[in-house]
């Protein structure tokens, strides 16, 4: 009968220290949801979004793998020495290089501006006319792949089952308290 005593309370204090790491798990992924939703919300409201760089024509100042924070602001608020994106046509990618010159256009809210990255030895073959822009706000080195890797679906497949997982452990019905008390489990066979 010790035995069996010893035996459970050594079940139970193993047991307890998987509750306490399922329950600090728990709190980290809550943590994360939250910094998830409250990302989410500041870049509704302030109409920002992420650029990753593949290519190393901003190095130094953004290498490649980098991933830079930008808003879209309108061309009359460019200037000289910015850092910017411009969408190019023909479903090509955008281009994010820093403003060596700028002109008006044709109309009040257009802009004609020249770009060069800053690794590059001349300016951009033409010129771009534009109304808006995405000005760089800050980058961030070598976050772009690992941005790229949680991206994959076997990946994201197995963030979903853990994610799913835990849930279904944390609202998982517990045995109430008397029956774990139970020394000999009299408890659950009176129930």
């Amino acid at each position: 009968m010790t035995a069996t005593v010893g035996a459970r309370h050594a079940a139970r204090e193993r047991s307890g220290a998987g509750s306490v790491a399922g329950e600090v798990a728990l709190w980290i992924a809550a943590a994360a949801g939250v910094v998830c939703l409250v990302l989410a919300g500041l870049a509704l409201a302030l109409d920002i979004t992420l650029m990753m760089f593949r290519t190393g024509s901003m190095a130094p100042t953004i290498p490649s793998g980098s991933v830079a924070v930008v808003r879209e602001v309108p061309a009359s608020d460019v200037e000289v020495g910015d850092v910017v994106t411009v969408d190019r046509g023909g479903g090509q990618l955008p281009v994010t290089h820093r403003v060596t010159s700028v002109s008006a256009g044709e109309r009040a809210a257009e802009r004609v501006i020249t770009m060069r990255g800053d690794a590059n030895e001349s300016d951009d073959p033409l010129p771009y006319t534009v109304t808006t822009v995405r000005e760089v706000l800050f980058s961030v080195p070598g976050v772009a792949p690992v941005i790229v890797w949680f991206g994959q679906p076997l990946v994201m497949a197995g963030l979903t089952l853990a994610a799913g997982v835990l849930v279904g452990w944390a609202f998982w019905p517990k045995g109430s308290r008397d029956d774990a008390a139970a020394p000999d489990g009299a408890a659950a066979e009176g129930a």
